[in-house]
């Protein structure tokens, strides 16, 4: 757990790139605290303080976040990979090289859209009317048939 009181440690040089690798894998700033057993006020001071730590987490959170995309892409679209299949046949193991597919997926194209192109796939669409507004009076005329009327 994180430490909360007392004098924090002092910062480290070496503290950068051990960051730069922890955020490359993913790791938040709750996570960066906790591995250096800081508060996560200390990861704060620590970008705030130090140029070279704030660049090692931004650039390793960048490669993490251009994983993800590429990952969300090849959903998107749909990918294939080898693999190996594992048989058995007449009791010997047969292995056999493959290609497998993974198809498109909706939810992630939409996702991917949604992001990219947002003025198109947005959720909410902003559409604007243009013209003028004015009322048109309808004046309707009445016969009366008083023709059945008693004087």
């Amino acid at each position: 757990m994180a430490r909360s009181r007392g004098r924090p440690p002092e910062y480290k040089e070496t503290y950068a790139e051990q960051a730069a690798k922890l955020c490359a894998l993913g790791a938040t700033d709750f996570e960066l605290a906790d591995f250096f057993n800081v508060d996560t006020r200390t990861i704060y001071r620590w970008k705030n303080q130090h140029d070279n730590f704030c660049q090692a987490v931004k650039v390793g959170k960048d490669k993490a976040d251009d994983r993800v995309e590429r990952a969300l892409y090849n959903r998107a679209v749909g990918y294939s990979f080898e693999s190996e299949k594992v048989f058995q046949f007449q009791g010997n193991v047969v292995r056999a090289d493959t290609v497998e597919h993974v198809p498109p997926d909706p939810g992630a194209a939409f996702n991917w859209l949604k992001n990219r192109r947002k003025e198109d796939w947005r959720d909410k669409q902003e559409i604007e009317h243009g013209g003028i507004v004015g009322h048109v009076h309808r004046i309707e005329r009445v016969i009366v048939d008083r023709s059945n009327d008693q004087d």
